[in-house]
């Protein structure tokens, strides 16, 4: 059962994106405080090797504060179409500024400009609130690039667990498991 887990997720990732509607590479990403306190949300995958998954958001947001004060998290992936789902827990570290640099560069330019223009996670006292701060941002980068923010980035889940879970009837699901050990990965089974 000696199978790459990275390559396992690419081949899973690509009959995800025939087979999925919407978002195939939507994941939630489960973080927790440093008094252990848990919170999900969903986020977009935009990145995926043998060092990691990689997803961006603005450091200040709620996850940016949880992942500064416990740099750890977990992430699901569920291809309900394909009737599977990937698991994955490790450490979180910061990418490196030209690969968020790059990243952001390929964003629509609405997405840069809503990106400077949010205090994401903090209140809002009302919508019009944001629609100007948006506006404010159109009018200062007119004409020209649209740089990334100094707390806009992106962090990356260094897996020390990868459990593959395929539903079969009667809940006796297949449940692969992937630990990372002296620098590989050692399979196994768990049960359903």
């Amino acid at each position: 059962m000696a199978t790459d887990p990275h390559r396992l997720f690419e081949d899973w990732f690509a009959l995800a994106r025939e087979a999925e509607p919407n978002d195939a590479n939507a994941m939630a990403l489960a973080t927790a405080d440093a008094a252990g306190r848990p919170s999900v949300r969903m986020v977009l995958l935009k990145g995926h090797d043998q060092r990691g998954f990689v997803f961006y958001t603005n450091q200040d947001s709620r996850k940016g504060g949880e992942l500064e004060a416990n740099p750890n998290a977990a992430l699901l992936f569920h291809w309900k179409s394909l009737r599977r789902q990937v698991r994955v827990e490790g450490a979180v570290e910061p990418v490196a500024a030209d690969e968020a640099d790059a990243y952001f560069a390929t964003r629509s330019r609405d997405s840069q400009l809503g990106a400077w223009a949010s205090d994401q996670s903090r209140p809002l006292d009302r919508r019009e609130t944001f629609e100007s701060r948006y506006e404010e941002m159109r009018t200062r980068f007119e004409g020209q690039d649209v740089p990334r923010p100094p707390r806009w980035s992106g962090y990356r889940v260094v897996p020390e667990r990868i459990e593959f879970w395929t539903d079969r009837a009667h809940r006796l699901h297949e449940r692969r498991l992937f630990t990372r050990r002296d620098g590989g990965w050692i399979e196994g089974l768990l049960f359903p």
